[in-house]
């Protein structure tokens, strides 16, 4: 299928961003706006095809970007049965990382489990980054540093995007690293900045529900067997360990042919919830999928503008941080997927909140753990 900038590009306002003040939203990637869970993989099982035609025969390793390409990533790696790894912003145990740096984003630490790359470095041949957007390509650039300063420059660098918007400059760069580049769609970013900032951010805010869980109605269900893609994994092994969970979190919930069916992942934890509601999908069920996010976006009742209403949340990660979701609807059931772990509680009860104040009354939240 061929994609073209109109069809997947929004262009939305950042908040309190002075460094980049738009943000680019893909509306099929299940990130920010609710998506048809098939519509989205089809998207990213395109951008795998043309990888994988690319280094058949090769020893991979996908890198995932946190948090919006993680379930990119993941899908690939999947479908392609290579190695997989995501950078993250979260603690992922008593390990030693990588630092990198994300210059644009409100969060700018990036790091990946050097713990983990030691293991198997020696034998990839290729990393790839797999990314929703690159624009100047810094981050990736980077990340590349990072790697050769520990492990050397036998290891080839790609990059695959669903957009790029790097100007002529930055691919000259890319080319004279040697870094090859693959992409659905290229994008022109001149007029995004014009278009964000005549935002009027007119839309409808949701500060933190109150602290009071009374009458948050919400049924908690544990699964097993989770692979955290934070870690070094073996994406046919990944994808098997969704699938389970998918079945797992069917089993918890009676869903019935022919149900409108929310599923929510949360921040870095994308994946594994975009396959679950393809799943239900394909049971006959009305499924619609997208997650929370650290991005604070503005949000407008303008024709055109792609998010708007917004409700602030804290992160199921850290209490201590904000997260949000953004234009939530009713339906018959909604299914929450997290990975996270003790400390979560306040972060659950605010989303579930937020669910019942848009009329959910069904609610279910399956945490996945080892």
């Amino acid at each position: 299928m061929t994609y073209t900038e109109k069809e997947l590009v929004r262009i939305a306002k950042r908040e309190n961003n002075a460094k980049r003040n738009y943000l680019v939203i893909n509306r099929l990637q299940g990130k920010h706006i609710p998506v048809e869970p098939q519509a989205c993989l089809a998207m990213f099982d395109e951008l795998e095809a043309a990888v994988a035609n690319a280094y058949e025969g090769e020893a991979l390793l996908l890198v995932g970007f946190a948090e919006t390409a993680t379930a990119i990533g993941a899908r690939m790696a999947a479908d392609m049965g290579c190695y997989y790894i995501q950078t993250t912003r979260e603690d992922a145990g008593d390990v030693e990382y990588l630092y990198f740096t994300e210059a644009h984003s409100h969060a700018t630490q990036q790091k990946l489990v050097k713990t983990d790359l030691d293991r198997v470095m020696g034998g990839i041949r290729r990393i790839v980054f797999v990314e929703d957007e690159v624009t100047t390509g810094n981050t990736i650039l980077d990340a590349v540093d990072a790697i050769q300063r520990v492990y050397g420059r036998q290891t080839a660098f790609s990059v695959a995007s669903l957009l790029n918007g790097m100007d002529a400059e930055a691919e000259r760069r890319y080319g004279e690293r040697g870094i090859r580049l693959h992409y659905l769609v290229k994008t022109d970013h001149s007029g995004y900045p014009e278009r964000a900032e005549v935002c009027r951010g007119d839309g409808v805010y949701h500060t933190y529900p109150e602290e009071n869980p009374e009458g948050i109605l919400y049924q908690m269900h544990t699964a097993g067997g989770r692979l955290d893609g934070r870690r070094l994994v073996n994406g046919a092994d990944y994808g098997e360990a969704c699938h389970r969970l998918a079945k797992q979190a069917m089993g918890y919930v009676p869903f019935r042919e022919g149900e409108r069916i929310l599923v929510l992942g949360t921040e870095e934890f994308m994946y594994p919830a975009l396959y679950t509601a393809s799943v239900l999908a394909t049971e006959g069920c009305f499924v619609r999928c997208h997650s929370t996010t650290r991005s604070p976006i503005a949000v407008s009742t303008e024709a055109g503008y792609p998010l708007k209403e917004r409700y602030e949340l804290h992160s199921f990660y850290d209490r201590g941080r904000r997260t949000f979701v953004y234009d939530l609807e009713r339906y018959d059931k909604a299914l929450v997927l997290t990975d996270a772990g003790d400390g979560a509680e306040r972060g659950i009860c605010d989303l579930c909140r937020s669910l019942a104040r848009c009329g959910n009354t069904e609610i279910h939240v399956v945490r996945w753990q080892g």
